[in-house]
């Protein structure tokens, strides 16, 4: 993909509507989609990395309450030609065509490798990446298990996002403000993946959301680590215009 000239492609993660509450949720999702909107003029591509809600599951007749006034913007999007790609993270991974069918946006349960303006990209959410973490890794498989998701779907929504939320509150308690620092280049889990990515092929951007603070950093090769921040703390984003790539704040 060539891009226009005076267009960018848009980078952004980890919105998690739906937390810590209602109220709370809709004044940052009035923010996203102010921002959605602040970008059309210019946007030749977006990529949203996961972690869109705190909360997903697509029943089969059932959809979440709330959010309309996001997906109602990535609706008006897609239907002005501005191509969308959706990663499911680890909060809303039981995504299962709601996405395509209704808004047309591709969703991507994997990292994926894309060109853009002659660039080599590796994007995803990131979560289960790299070394150690092997709690999560077991729980993901789990989860990402379609015995196990139907089995849930057959709770009443009322039951089952109840219980989905409770368990995001007490994942949220016990992280903490873990998030907010800086591990150093040698703990940081996904730019130890990178590297070890890095090893069989290269890429010019590793992009990813999950890790919640904002990281610019410098690979071997010429490569870049770029984590997206989020739109909770953050509110953060990247820009790729064919040349340059920057993570820059939402000025709000």
């Amino acid at each position: 993909m060539t891009i226009p000239q005076g267009k960018k492609i848009y980078f952004l993660s980890d919105f998690h509507l739906g937390a810590p509450d209602a109220a709370g949720s809709l004044v940052r999702e009035k923010k996203v989609v102010a921002f959605l909107e602040s970008i059309r003029h210019d946007a030749a591509e977006l990529f949203i990395l996961g972690d869109i809600f705190d909360f997903w599951y697509e029943y089969r007749k059932v959809v979440p309450k709330g959010y309309v006034r996001l997906l109602g913007k990535l609706a008006e999007l897609t239907d002005s030609g501005i191509p969308i790609h959706a990663f499911v993270g680890n909060h809303d991974m039981w995504m299962s065509g709601y996405f395509e069918k209704e808004l047309n946006i591709p969703v991507y349960h994997h990292p994926q490798t894309f060109v853009r303006g002659g660039k080599k990209f590796y994007i995803g959410h990131g979560d289960g990446l790299g070394p150690g973490d092997h709690g999560y890794k077991l729980i993901k498989k789990i989860f990402r298990n379609r015995a196990c998701q139907w089995l849930f779907g057959q709770l009443h929504p009322t039951w089952g996002i109840g219980l989905a939320n409770y368990f995001s509150r007490k994942s949220r308690e016990k992280t903490g403000s873990s998030d907010e620092h800086f591990l150093g280049e040698d703990n940081e889990w996904l730019v130890i993946h990178s590297k070890e990515v890095l090893q069989k092929e290269h890429f010019d951007y590793f992009v990813f959301g999950h890790r919640h603070l904002p990281l610019n950093i410098q690979l071997p090769g010429g490569s870049r680590y770029i984590n997206l921040g989020d739109w909770i703390r953050t509110y953060t984003y990247a820009t790729f215009d064919g040349t340059d790539m920057q993570l820059l704040p939402y000025d709000r």
